[in-house]
């Protein structure tokens, strides 16, 4: 079973064209790591935030993505467009 992760964040909005650039190189690179099957970007411009909306083969793959990204500076990266911590959630499909 797949489980759907949805990371909430709250941007800052005088960087939102560079945060779009940083997504079109690093987005594929998520969607192409071990145990994802998807990854989508959502923005709210308005309200400067911004909703990355995953679906992992496992919640321990996801946590080893972030692993590997805290690893290699890509999430400090990322943490620098944020204007407060994201908010990360797991979520796994209902059979109702």
């Amino acid at each position: 079973m797949t489980i759907r992760v949805t990371i909430n964040c709250a941007l800052k909005t005088e960087i939102t064209d560079q945060l779009k650039v940083f997504l079109q190189q690093k987005v594929p690179l998520v969607r192409a790591f071990n145990g994802c099957v998807n990854c989508c970007i959502y923005f709210d411009e308005s309200a400067a935030e911004m909703l990355i909306e995953e679906q992992w083969a496992s919640v321990e793959m996801h946590q080893q993505y972030i692993q590997h990204i805290e690893n290699n500076g890509v999430l400090q990266q990322l943490a620098g467009f944020f204007s407060a911590p994201p908010q990360i959630k797991y979520f796994t499909k209902a059979s109702v």
